[in-house]
């Protein structure tokens, strides 16, 4: 009985710390958390681009692995994107940016159980094989009204939002000053957005 007491003590400590010191305190998301079956204790971290749900990066961190292991090119478009809305009173921020394989199939297979099937879930979340995250070539982009000032200034860069249905998803899609592609729906029909 002591020992249960204890294990729920604990647990309730932890519980507490999470919610108070946010995700980044824990750094990691557990690979198994509503998945049956998934018991390999796997979890995906800041080493796979976690950033957790709410989380913003600045262009800038470098040093995170969400940032640093993007393509150079696009990290520079970004960058130079985001100083200059700063100065148009326009906070840019990174919500996600590079993830590692292990970091996209949790958030494909979480998208699955969130839209009931793979099908719908693919209209917003890549395969490993198939999503520009994976390679550090898109980065999703926050809040809202940044979204809006790179739709506006994003060619100047060469970012491009790429899918009809993700206002906050850029890649560099074009040269500076270019005209963007024209978007897709979405991610599910199998082709790449276009990326120079």
């Amino acid at each position: 009985m002591l020992i249960a007491a204890l294990a729920i003590a604990v647990t309730a400590g932890l519980g507490w710390a999470a919610f108070a010191f946010g995700a980044r305190w824990m750094g990691t998301a557990s690979f198994t958390d509503g998945f049956p079956g998934w018991g390999t204790g796997r979890t995906v971290g800041v080493q796979d681009g976690f950033v957790p749900d709410g989380g913003h990066l600045s262009p800038h961190d470098t040093e995170l692995p969400a940032i640093a292991n993007l393509d150079p090119k696009l990290l520079h478009a970004v960058q130079e994107a985001a100083d200059d809305a700063a100065d148009d009173g326009v906070d840019l921020f990174l919500t996600t940016g590079w993830r590692s394989k292990a970091y996209q199939q949790r958030l494909l297979d979480e998208a699955v159980v969130k839209y009931g099937s793979e099908r719908e879930a693919r209209r917003y979340v890549g395969t490993p094989e198939q999503s520009h995250h994976v390679t550090g070539k898109a980065v999703d982009i926050g809040p809202t009204d940044a979204d809006s000032w790179l739709s506006q200034h994003g060619t100047d860069y060469g970012l491009c939002q790429t899918y009809g249905n993700e206002m906050w998803h850029f890649e560099l899609a074009t040269t500076p000053g270019g005209v963007c592609p024209e978007m897709l729906p979405d991610a599910s029909d199998g082709r790449s957005a276009p990326t120079e």
